[in-house]
């Protein structure tokens, strides 16, 4: 049977290119790391390194080993997880992933009401942005972006969570600012900053509302995200056009209004998987998460000035409001 602790000492070698660079990394001596190199190569059978001037170069075989050796490695790490949470009494682990506009937003929320109420639950969160076609890479609950009719995998209910219209974000001194609502077409001309360069489902939805209203966005600029989008906004360079949550907090001298005719609206679901959607921790993971969606979306509107809106808010709990942003 191959020496896990072994396995480690030959993938530093390997990854820091010498005897001498891995026993700095791993803080032994160089004589211990040969030690354990030599005690590998006789345990396998296999020579994995060769000299190559005054160090030592990767076989064949010792490359195919090192790959081997990151699975191993990688599965023991989990195993010794595993461990860790039965000797600290956590009996149960919930994956929950989630997409960057909602990270900082909804689930400190959401991850501070499971902690407290579940402590004996280990939390494996993950930052995706689409949801997977790998089944490995499912997550027992994952909020995600996408058309209200979606339908989930096998094995897997949707829960609505909101509906997320778009605005087009201008600067205050634009002619079309101070307007209730500006039709999606007299945007053609307008010279457009592009707020999602990895060409996601939001970009695509808002793409073919403007097709359906005669034109294609004149991108003139790009820009990484939402905040960034904004920034240039606020710059002067011109506007863009974002799913309104994405505009809770924007920019002085800016204006968010809303785009009509067509109405590009993206929903935010909650994929859960069936076999854990009764139990407790999913049941409060998805009550928190309409909790900070029915807040986030006053927040918006509040941005927005829509009547009435600052008095409910002002209403609300203290656990609450701060989800409002």
């Amino acid at each position: 049977m191959l020496d896990a602790h072994r396995l480690r000492v030959f993938r530093s070698v390997v990854a820091s290119g010498s005897v001498q660079a891995a026993a700095a990394n791993l803080g032994y001596t160089p004589s211990a790391v040969s030690q354990h190199i030599t005690a590998l190569q006789r345990e396998t059978g296999l020579v994995l390194f060769e000299r190559a001037g005054r160090g030592l170069r990767v076989t064949a075989a010792g490359t195919v080993l090192a790959a081997q050796a990151d699975a191993i490695l990688a599965r023991l790490g989990e195993a010794e997880i595993v461990v860790a949470d039965l000797r600290a009494g956590r009996t149960g682990t919930l994956s929950v992933s989630y997409f960057a506009s909602v990270g900082a937003a909804w689930m400190p929320g959401v991850v501070r009401r499971l902690t407290t109420d579940f402590p004996g639950v280990r939390l494996d969160l993950a930052l995706r942005e689409y949801l997977p076609d790998d089944p490995a890479q499912r997550s027992d609950v994952q909020v995600a972006v996408e058309r209200s009719e979606f339908a989930a995998w096998p094995g897997f209910g949707v829960v609505h969570l909101l509906d997320d219209p778009y605005v087009v974000v201008l600067p205050d001194t634009h002619p079309l600012a101070d307007r209730a609502e500006i039709e999606l077409a007299e945007l053609a001309g307008e010279r457009w900053v592009d707020n999602d360069v990895a060409r996601g489902w939001c970009r695509r939805n808002l793409i073919e509302a403007c097709s359906a209203a005669g034109f294609r966005p004149p991108f003139h600029v790009e820009a990484h995200d939402y905040p960034t989008a904004m920034a240039f906004v606020g710059a002067g360079i011109g506007v863009t056009v974002l799913p309104r949550l994405g505009a809770a907090r924007l920019p002085p001298g800016t204006r968010a209004v809303p785009v009509v005719r067509p109405e590009p609206v993206r929903s935010i679901l909650a994929v859960v998987r069936d076999a854990v959607a009764d139990t407790p921790p999913v049941v409060a993971a998805l009550a928190e998460l309409r909790a900070v969606a029915g807040c986030s979306a006053l927040g918006a509107l509040g941005a927005l000035g829509a009547p009435g809106v600052p008095e409910v808010l002002g209403a609300l709990s203290p656990a609450a409001a701060p989800s409002a942003r």
